[in-house]
């Protein structure tokens, strides 16, 4: 599902029509299923981001097709998902799999939409704040702010100047990606805002352009920086692909504690490639390499700091930010006395979310 997310984002981006279930399912003939996979093995082979990898998948591919076992699929929508398992059954890679469309592609090359595709697209979630739901102040001086997309950061550095803004004056900040599938870039500009000066952030490497590009942290971000901030992360089973990389390097660089579930293991940045008239492939074509763990989440998921059910992970968060912060501040104060009774408050609540919880399991 989280593939699926990720690629119909790129879908409506391309200018491209997003798979409907009637139309996917028309049926196709022998030479159009047999075109579709021999481009398939084409594209993984040249493509892919490991190449022993992309080997081992497009054996896999061709043993189905000696078996014949693909000969009685006639549904575009049935060959999708069975391309997809077969190439998860070698691969395991949340972000590689087949997608059928519901009209016709045409454009040939849609990792570069048109500007007037891009454009639209832009406007479309500049509707929605680019999926910046909420920016608060929680009891006890912690801010809040929760951001379910990450979007190129071109497009979101004036809400990401407001944003933190507002929150400059928290005593810490709690950052809630727990619904956040990712996306594009944006997550990198709010991490550079928690860093005075720039640091390594990682080392992405582009089998098909055969490079390796380091990314360091940007020095200068609209607004102030906020780096002298402790920051929480929140985090769920459905995060994945950007919104795994901005948790994952400000967790290894130790700039934050991550807070919640382990999250979806899909490190691979990926495009679409047009394998038939009717079929698009997603295909990673680069990893990355944390500076400080040498490897990254794929396949594994972020593992968080403190690992609790994701409705707990807000209260969880909010209390270890607020003892957090008791510890810094003269004991016998009246702020101090403030936090004591913020901290009771907050322990009660987490309390009883988790007893409702329980007589809901012991109800069913």
């Amino acid at each position: 599902m989280k593939k699926i997310v990720f690629t119909s984002l790129l879908l409506i981006a391309y200018g491209l029509p997003v798979q409907a279930q009637d139309k996917a399912t028309q049926k196709m003939g022998a030479a159009e299923r047999k075109a579709v996979i021999d481009t398939l093995v084409v594209k993984v082979n040249a493509l892919y981001v490991y190449e022993d990898v992309a080997k081992k998948m497009a054996t896999a591919i061709r043993q189905h097709q000696q078996h014949h076992d693909y000969d009685t699929i006639t549904s575009r929508e049935v060959l999708a998902k069975r391309l997809t398992a077969d190439l998860h059954a070698i691969a395991g890679d949340g972000h590689l799999g087949v997608e059928a469309s519901a009209t016709p592609i045409i454009e040939e090359k849609p990792e570069a939409p048109s500007q007037e595709a891009a454009d639209a697209f832009r406007k479309t979630w500049a509707r929605s704040n680019f999926n910046f739901k909420k920016v608060e102040l929680l009891d006890g001086n912690i801010g809040l702010l929760q951001v379910d997309s990450f979007f190129p950061s071109d497009w979101i550095k004036d809400l990401a100047l407001s944003s933190m803004t507002f929150l400059a004056n928290s005593d810490a900040i709690i950052i809630d990606i727990r619904k956040n599938h990712g996306f594009a870039d944006g997550g990198f500009l709010i991490a550079s805002y928690f860093f005075n000066n720039p640091v390594h952030w990682n080392d992405n490497y582009d089998r098909d352009a055969r490079t390796l590009r380091q990314s360091w942290t940007l020095p200068v971000v609209p607004g102030v920086k906020l780096a002298d901030k402790e920051v929480y992360i929140l985090v769920s089973k459905d995060c994945f692909s950007a919104s795994e990389d901005f948790a994952y390097n400000m967790q290894a660089l130790g700039r934050a504690k991550v807070v919640g579930e382990v999250t979806g293991g899909g490190a691979h940045p990926t495009k679409p490639y047009k394998i038939g008239t009717y079929f698009l492939a997603d295909i990673p074509f680069a990893y990355s390499v944390n500076p400080v763990t040498h490897t990254d989440w794929e396949g594994k998921g972020v593992q968080p700091d403190v690992q609790v059910p994701a409705d707990e992970a807000l209260l969880t968060a909010q209390l270890m930010a607020i003892k957090a912060l008791v510890k810094k501040i003269p004991a016998g104060t009246d702020r101090t006395a403030g936090l004591q009774k913020v901290i009771a408050q907050k322990e009660q609540e987490l309390g009883q979310l988790k007893a409702k919880k329980q007589r809901a399991v012991e109800t069913f």
